[in-house]
């Protein structure tokens, strides 16, 4: 399906869809912040790149394997519209793949019994009860039972979109890693420890927030919050959702968290600290999925697991 945004020809395209090699964090948390005991995540990091995934592949804005007994969901919300823009009218718009995500890819991802396969697509048009964002739905399916009976052809494309809401199709490479809290520390924690945050910086030259923890596309560990975090509680029965996924506008381009084989050539070795290492420029133009989700923030997908059928919530911030 059409994007929006033009197939690149670049060196992450020819990269493997595998885990990508990391620097582990760069010293014992729990040592030097006892505070912080119990609060570490394990976390798959997505690392979206330009591409051309399949629908048989993980991906960021490519394809889904879309059975042919299910209509290609449209989006006929009242309140949708583009910012600055005529109307929408009355016409539905298509709905665009966001995330597929296969059990096989992500072995972190709990899904629901009788499914391995996780489907996120989105109306591309800011919507007020979204709040002011893309309106997701998410489907739950069985791969096998899906391929078995798979539409033909191209899905409709959107008549209208806010560009900002349509992903380029990227490849994704599951990386499982640990994470800590940031904005999700334990209420007046952060406060508490921001003096020896400051004092881990000047001591060793990175700091806390930059090494340990991380805002870019993942599933699972902490949300990639911008702004304060605002978890959604479950309608049916009352309690805090589980975070699901993080969809967000940054990923790393130096860095702890850049992937070893992204490192600029002449970095590669352990000459260069990890908090120190930059981007192979060549590579950067296939970095991420090419939107701005308003001024590079993020949403993040929530379930309860409690509840029949999984339901499910997001929230967005930029």
């Amino acid at each position: 399906m059409p994007s929006g945004h033009p197939q690149q020809d670049t060196a992450a395209q020819a990269r493997p869809t595998g885990p990508r090699p990391l620097a582990p964090i760069p010293f014992d948390v729990e040592a030097v912040f006892p505070e912080l005991t119990g609060t570490a995540r394990e976390v798959t990091l997505l690392y979206p790149r330009a591409g051309r995934p399949g629908p048989g592949d993980s991906s960021i804005g490519g394809p889904l394997l879309w059975p042919a007994d299910d209509p290609w969901p449209m989006c006929a919300e009242p309140d949708h519209y583009k910012p600055l823009s005529a109307p929408v009218g009355p016409e539905p718009v298509a709905m665009v793949p966001v995330v597929q995500l296969y059990a096989r890819d992500v072995p972190g991802l709990v899904f629901p019994p009788g499914t391995d396969l996780l489907q996120i697509l989105w109306c591309p048009l800011v919507h007020e009860r979204a709040p002011y964002a893309a309106a997701p739905r998410l489907h739950w399916r069985s791969a096998a039972s899906t391929a078995a009976g798979t539409t033909v052809g191209e899905p409709p494309y959107p008549h209208t979109a806010e560009e900002e809401f349509l992903p380029r199709p990227c490849t994704v490479s599951p990386t499982p890693a640990v994470e800590y809290p940031s904005w999700d520390m334990p209420e007046g924690l952060g406060e508490l420890l921001d003096a020896r945050f400051e004092a881990l910086r000047e001591e060793r030259g990175f700091g806390f927030h930059d090494v340990a923890t991380t805002q870019q596309s993942k599933v699972g560990g902490y949300p990639g919050w911008t702004q304060p975090p605002a978890w959604p509680d479950c309608a049916g029965c009352g309690t805090r959702m589980e975070h699901l996924l993080s969809v967000t506008a940054t990923e790393p381009e130096s860095g702890r968290w850049l992937p070893l084989d992204d490192r600029h050539p002449g970095q590669e070795g352990a000459a260069t600290p990890s908090w120190k290492a930059e981007a192979d420029p060549a590579a950067l133009d296939g970095f991420g999925h090419g939107m701005e989700l308003g001024d590079f923030g993020g949403t993040y997908f929530f379930v309860c697991r409690g509840c029949p059928d999984t339901p499910y919530a997001h929230r967005y911030d930029c």
